[in-house]
């Protein structure tokens, strides 16, 4: 059983901290589209809470079951996360030139969201049974490598670059704390030298216009600032207009003017940058370097191998998404959609967030298990 002594208040902490992210994430969209929701039925920004209230029961059940049970279930998961991504890319919804959704009448799902929990939990088991001694060679990937690689696959069909990259951070998340054999280290990267100019050009044909367009702007933003360098300009504008303070709830001008596109998704750090300014920033990077910390520390102390692995999984992913989200609003990172953990508007995206974080607070209390 678990002894609850145990959880002090160091555990109510987090809640705080995941409740003043959601809070600052639900302003900002409020900020940003309570103009037009005279004239939609439902606000985004309702919507946005709706989605909150069930990623807090999707949380509170992930927290209760066992990982254990969980990742007894993670092949399956696996196979059936596979079969919605190849259902996707037969009859999914198209928006924008993607095909990335499943429409279920009332509300659409986005089974790429599913495919980072089915990876975490199909990785974590893998490598729970089959953890090296001395470290990973080139034999113990292959089947590892080949179930990261069907789904990042699909995803790349849809096309989402943004998540394959972050379904791969995953996989490199936990790969790189169980560590690879010297001598398999040095000749991979020898290897990965030789081969990138093969490899980057591989990649490079096998992108959409769009794509090729946003690597270029990222390079240079100035040479279509009309165009496909718009957004990171805009971006970049309103982050830096923010000054010390802010311009305070619905004082942003970029973002009350409609001039930053995509301003309640991929890009609500700007917007939230933009009326918070240095301090809100500032007080918004504390709030995440905990969230990290505080998994590096479960992670840490797990009671086993598979908690751990759970642990730097999940940790990995929200890294990723934080900082790559915030580096495309800077212009320091090409944009590649990918949405602000718990602030930017999305409903699958909100439900997998809250049910990772789940599975990272239920490592720490089965920590305090005297059996399972």
């Amino acid at each position: 059983m678990i002894d609850r002594r145990s959880i002090a208040g160091y555990d109510w902490l987090l809640f705080v901290v995941v409740i003043l992210i959601l809070g600052m994430g639900v302003l900002s969209i409020y900020s940003v589209t309570a103009s037009s929701a005279v004239q939609a039925r439902t606000p985004l920004y309702m919507k946005q809470i709706y989605w909150i209230i069930l990623g807090w029961i999707v949380f509170l059940v992930m927290a209760w079951i066992d990982y254990h049970e969980i990742a007894r279930f993670a092949y399956p998961i696996y196979v059936l996360t596979l079969l919605l991504l190849v259902l996707v890319l037969v009859m999914g919804r198209s928006a924008q030139g993607a095909q990335r959704w499943l429409s279920l009448g009332f509300f659409n799902v986005q089974p790429s969201e599913l495919a980072k929990i089915s990876l975490l939990l199909v990785s974590a088991k893998y490598f729970s049974d089959y953890f090296p001694k001395r470290g990973l060679n080139l034999r113990q990937l292959l089947v590892p490598g080949a179930l990261v690689l069907l789904p990042m696959l699909l995803i790349l069909k849809q096309p989402d670059l943004g998540t394959a990259l972050a379904i791969s951070s995953v996989f490199f998340s936990i790969v790189l704390v169980i560590g690879l054999r010297s001598k398999f280290l040095i000749y991979s990267s020898l290897l990965s030298l030789m081969m990138f100019p093969f490899l980057w050009q591989f990649f490079w044909n096998h992108l959409k216009d769009y794509q090729r367009e946003r690597l270029r702007t990222f390079i240079d933003p100035t040479n279509d600032p009309t165009g496909t360098g718009y957004h990171i300009i805009q971006s970049k504008i309103a982050v830096g207009s923010g000054g010390l303070f802010g311009k305070g709830l619905f004082g942003g001008t970029q973002s009350q003017l409609k001039f930053l596109p995509e301003s309640h998704t991929d890009f609500i750090f700007s917007v939230f940058s933009e009326e918070w300014g240095f301090v809100g920033i500032f007080i918004l990077f504390l709030l995440f370097f905990f969230l990290i910390l505080w998994g590096v520390e479960i992670a840490y102390k797990a009671k086993d191998v598979l908690g751990s692995l759970l642990a730097v999984g999940i940790i990995g992913l929200i890294a990723f998404y934080f900082l790559v989200n915030v580096g495309m609003t800077l212009g320091v990172m090409p944009v590649v959609g990918v949405p602000l953990p718990l602030m930017s508007y999305g409903g699958t995206s909100m439900v997998t967030t809250m049910g990772l974080l789940g599975l990272l607070f239920n490592v720490k209390l089965r920590r305090f298990m005297l059996f399972y």
